[in-house]
């Protein structure tokens, strides 16, 4: 099955024999197709919508809003000239139903209209009545109870179709879609160093001095991919986070900013290198919401970013210097970029190389794993300790030692503890000169596992096999095993 998405295609096996889809197979790069235009119009285009189309006529107001320039001046004065044509018929079929047509130059004739005589002059007066001109020549007499219905009518459905054409024009008149065409995004975004990080950016900026009130930018990097199951998404939206989470996507756009976004493992570009950009395809939509000052109206732009406008290793020339009492903005240097040192590496390789360059960092993070899991083991063995029976642990006899104690006697690798949690044995043995620290957790470590070992053997079956345990029910004592039936049967 072979699928057109704009001048790229993509093969879509069908194959009983399943597995995934084959790499898509990318477009040359002179025909790079655009989701989103640089001057924000969106390349998509609905078709076979069927029965869908009523919809549009559900909310006509916005169908005719959207429509172009030349369609919407089409509809308005196609509206008024057959408005006008139909209300000039009425008013003829009445003089002509009358007969004022044949007795209009007759004086002591009173017509429903005075003057109209033909059809030139009923649209004449439909005219003169409908745009308040009223010249005098032309009017209603009170012999016509039809005409002062019709009259009626004409002024309510005049006013309705001004109020609908006229309102329409100008909210076309005042799209907030102008005020986008002075805010101005750079030609091409740059990857480099900023702050010690590798950091994505362009520039943005307001030709007005009139703001942007509650400015937010936002970006969207809509790139192909293919999920474990085999679906293939011709164009996946991910976030690019420029500052949702310290409030710097909050823009004061009064003077041209750097918008950045940060490469780290959590940024869709972690893996992102020189190297590979050469051959990825991918394409990052930024937009600009704010209200209008002036109008108080919601506007957005929008732009878009191809791999091509993307410069590797290059900054933006500073475009505000200081004059004398105020800041002047130099726009002729607002998309130029120069070059500056930038690893052709991505965050993702920088991370490994630093993690082979110190080899320290492995077996500290794996001794800190295995005395997390030590003590882990020996919290378990805890646990199992309050669940037995009192007479139980009165045998097993663990009520002596401490939790800490036996912490400490899990390795012998840990130094620092405190003497005052150890018995008054211990205590007085690690005082005498001579006994090293090493000696005290030895022999901890000797008074310990003797009895953890009796301890272990004695339990019930049920427990050993959470302790791990070493014998038998039946090498138990047969007042024990009587005592344990007891208790677990």
């Amino acid at each position: 099955l072979r699928r057109k998405l704009g001048d790229e295609y993509q093969v879509v096996s069908t194959s009983a024999s399943g597995g995934g889809l084959p790499p898509p197979r990318t477009a040359p790069r002179g025909k790079r197709q655009r989701f989103v235009d640089k001057n924000g119009r969106c390349n998509v285009q609905h078709g076979n919508l069927g029965g869908e189309t009523s919809r549009y006529l559900s909310d006509l107001f916005t169908t005719l809003v959207d429509l172009k320039w030349r369609w919407n001046l089409f509809i308005f004065i196609l509206t008024y000239t057959v408005a006008w044509l139909f209300m000039a018929s009425m008013w003829w079929v009445i003089a002509y139903m009358r007969g004022d047509l044949n007795k209009a130059h007759d004086d002591s004739y009173t017509p429903c209209v005075a003057n109209v005589y033909n059809f030139p002059s009923a649209f004449l007066f439909f005219i003169e009545t409908e745009a308040t001109i009223g010249y005098g020549y032309r009017y209603i007499t009170d012999k016509c109870p039809e005409g002062i219905i019709l009259f009626l009518f004409q002024s309510i459905l005049g006013s309705i179709v001004d109020a609908f054409l006229i309102g329409c024009m100008f909210i076309k008149m005042s799209q907030p879609k102008k005020r986008a065409e002075t805010l101005m995004f750079s030609e091409h975004a740059a990857i480099s160093m900023r702050d010690g990080k590798l950091t994505l950016m362009f520039r943005v900026g307001n030709l007005r001095n009139s703001h942007m009130v509650s400015a937010q930018i936002r970006c969207k990097l809509l790139k192909s991919r293919q999920t474990p199951e085999g679906e293939f998404l011709p164009l996946d939206q991910l976030e690019l986070d420029v500052g949702f989470s310290t409030g710097a996507d909050q823009l004061f756009l009064v003077s041209p900013l750097t918008i950045c976004h940060v490469i780290d493992a959590k940024s869709p570009f972690y893996d992102l290198s020189q190297r590979s950009m050469q051959t990825e395809q991918f394409e990052i939509v930024v937009i600009l919401e704010g209200i209008v000052e002036t109008t108080g109206m919601t506007c957005q732009a929008r732009t878009s970013y191809t791999e091509d406008e993307v410069l590797w290793g290059h900054r933006f020339f500073p475009v505000i210097s200081l004059e004398e009492g105020f800041f002047k903005v130099d726009y002729s240097q607002f998309h130029a970029t120069f070059e500056v040192p930038t690893p052709p590496y991505s965050v993702k390789e920088q991370e490994e190389m630093l993690l082979m360059s110190s080899p320290l960092i492995a077996p500290a993070v794996s001794n800190s794993k295995e005395r997390n899991n030590s003590v882990e083991c020996l919290d378990g063995l805890d646990e199992v300790g309050t669940k037995l029976p009192s007479k139980l642990q009165k045998i097993t006899g663990r009520e002596d030692f401490p939790k800490k104690l036996l912490r400490m006697s899990s390795t012998t690798s840990e130094k620092a503890y405190s003497m005052g949690d150890l018995p008054m044995k211990l205590q007085r043995i690690s005082s005498v000169p001579g006994n090293s620290e090493e000696k005290l957790v030895s022999k901890t470590t000797k008074m310990m596992s003797d009895p953890i070992s009796q301890s272990v053997a004695d339990l019930p079956p049920k427990l050993q096999k959470l302790s791990g345990g070493g014998r038998m029910e039946g090498n138990l004592p047969p007042k024990l095993r009587k005592m344990n039936s007891d208790r677990f049967t």
